[in-house]
């Protein structure tokens, strides 16, 4: 019986953990349609891949041209705004589950989100501005990962590195280390360092 009690406390505690994490970010969120533009890019890449041909594949993919300037723009306005913010607010647990107040507890155990964020939005302006010089399609695509990447993190944050990976499995059918193969190598270069400086304080 103790146990049960033990295991509901818990559950509630997190649960209102995680609401308070949503509701943060949701805050910083608010006015930017990210999701709105995410879901117009990732959908609309997919028709266009489908496309019969190469003239009506390009075709699609210059619709969607000020909607890739837009997110670039607002994740880099998402990654500014952040910064105004404590470090122990913006700080994710680096366990694959969630530990409630994981940053007053064992602060050695988190990642700093804001550096994440930052990360994301330079990566997502190198491909938006084909730094990387490739043709349309491999240029949607690697705008895919780095949207499904940012999606990522940002349910890591706000939940877990767990149920982070569980969505974008439901949600895309690809996993993490997929999507990670699949940015830039900029971001990606990136994102393993910030794993790997901030496993390091462990």
């Amino acid at each position: 019986m103790t146990l049960l009690v033990a295991i509901a406390a818990w559950a509630v505690v997190r649960a209102n953990y995680q609401r308070a994490r949503i509701t943060f970010l949701g805050r910083h969120l608010a006015g930017l349609q990210l999701e709105r533009h995410m879901e117009t890019l990732t959908e609309g890449y997919t028709r266009a891949i489908h496309e019969g041909t190469e003239t009506r594949r390009l075709q699609v993919l210059e619709t969607f041209a000020q909607a890739e300037r837009t997110v670039a723009a607002q994740v880099q306005s998402l990654a500014d705004a952040m910064q105004n913010e404590n470090e122990q607010a913006t700080s994710m647990g680096s366990l694959t589950f969630c530990v409630p107040y994981i940053e007053r507890l064992f602060p050695s155990l988190t990642r700093d989100f804001r550096k994440l964020l930052h990360i994301h939005a330079a990566g997502l302006r190198y491909v938006v501005d084909n730094e990387g010089r490739w043709d349309p399609k491999e240029r949607a695509y690697h705008l895919s990962a780095e949207l499904y990447l940012f999606q990522h993190s940002c349910h890591w944050f706000c939940k877990s590195r767990a149920v982070a990976d569980a969505r974008m499995m439901l949600r895309h059918q690809v996993t993490h280390e997929k999507v990670l193969e699949s940015v830039s190598d900029m971001t990606r270069s990136a994102y393993l360092r910030w794993a790997q400086s901030s496993q390091s304080r462990h």
